[in-house]
């Protein structure tokens, strides 16, 4: 399943590590963080609990940017 999310994020550097980070989240398949458009596409493996892979994420990413945000 693919889902996609809009984000809060302040810099392009930050979004590239933020898209690395999600990409290592366990449940997550593939993701695209695209810091001109503010969105994050989201693969997730199959069986996947979308809530709990995406408070992951949400984690993964607030410790590069700690005003980060997604918008579920």
């Amino acid at each position: 399943m693919k889902k996609t999310y809009k984000i809060e994020v302040d810099c392009a550097n930050c979004a590239n590590k933020m898209e690395e980070a999600t990409k290592k989240t366990e449940g997550v398949k593939d993701a695209v963080v695209n810091y001109m458009t503010l969105k994050m596409k989201v693969e997730f493996e199959d069986g996947a609990d979308v809530d709990t892979v995406m408070n992951n994420v949400r984690n993964n990413c607030k410790k590069i940017e700690d005003d980060f945000e997604i918008y579920l």
